[in-house]
């Protein structure tokens, strides 16, 4: 999503001539390109596809929404498998219209993980919960903390749940950092990523996320409390950016490439 301006063919060049081993990709483009057809270019342009994104949005009342849901994300979970990695990021959901019922929500998540849990596991892919800044727990996930996400991971087996830690999601959490280590002590650390926190937002917030570098986060700090937590995993830069993706995708890719080795290094 860096740079989706950029066809997968593109992408996929791209990384090999900046030297970029693997690619977090997201299931619209892929399966526009077709999930198959996607996996065969990854996989003789020589990538590692670090995860998938994004499963989820399991906190629907309705028995109809919900039967939808998890079919689609037993279908996330197949195309995970196709593409050939073990990580499917999920974005939990919001509350549904007319609900002011956080706890409610996030039990209707955990009903969906008993069940997905196991199925994910029979095709050799993990759960990633990702929590995302309060601001979106009313419309995309109510479960904005890794505190939150950690308890729900923990009712289940590490090889099938655990968290996604994502820096402009959680830097603002003071508990954050022993969070980290408790989900390294669990083995449930299924993926890292990282975006900057810059201001003013957008207007609709979504499309905020900062270049590295470019705002109020420590990266290294960060990789340094997922390192001591014993994670040795790709580490993703994802970043929704109006601005960026107008630009030329190669040239995004190379100066994020080089932000990373500048920021965390």
């Amino acid at each position: 999503m860096t740079v989706r301006q950029l066809s997968l063919p593109e992408l996929a060049d791209a990384c090999l001539g900046l030297g970029v081993p693997g690619v977090g990709l997201w299931r619209e483009p892929v399966r526009a390109y077709g999930v198959e057809a996607a996996a065969k270019l990854v996989r003789e342009a020589g990538l590692t596809v670090t995860t998938l994104c994004r499963g989820g949005f399991l906190t629907a009342t309705d028995p109809g929404e919900r039967a939808a849901a998890l079919a689609d994300n037993r279908r996330a979970v197949e195309e995970a498998a196709i593409l050939g990695t073990d990580t499917l990021v999920l974005v939990s959901g919001g509350l549904p219209a007319g609900s002011r019922d956080l706890h409610s929500a996030r039990e209707r998540i955990a009903d969906a993980l008993a069940e997905l849990g196991p199925y994910a596991e029979r095709h050799g892919v993990r759960l990633a919960i990702e929590p995302l800044h309060p601001m979106f727990a009313s419309d995309r996930c109510v479960v904005s903390t890794l505190t939150q996400a950690l308890d729900l991971a923990e009712r289940f087996p590490a090889r099938q749940v655990g968290v996604t830690v994502d820096t402009y999601h959680i830097w603002w959490d003071d508990r954050a950092p022993a969070e980290i280590a408790r989900a390294g002590a669990g083995g449930r650390i299924h993926t890292f990523q990282l975006a900057d926190w810059t201001t003013p937002l957008p207007e609709g917030v979504l499309n905020g996320r900062g270049q590295l570098g470019d705002g109020a986060i420590d990266m290294r700090e960060w990789k340094g409390y997922v390192e001591a937590a014993g994670y040795t995993g790709p580490i993703e830069v994802e970043l929704f950016n109006d601005g960026l993706w107008a630009r030329d995708g190669r040239e995004v890719l190379a100066e994020t490439a080089e932000r990373f080795l500048t920021h965390t290094a």
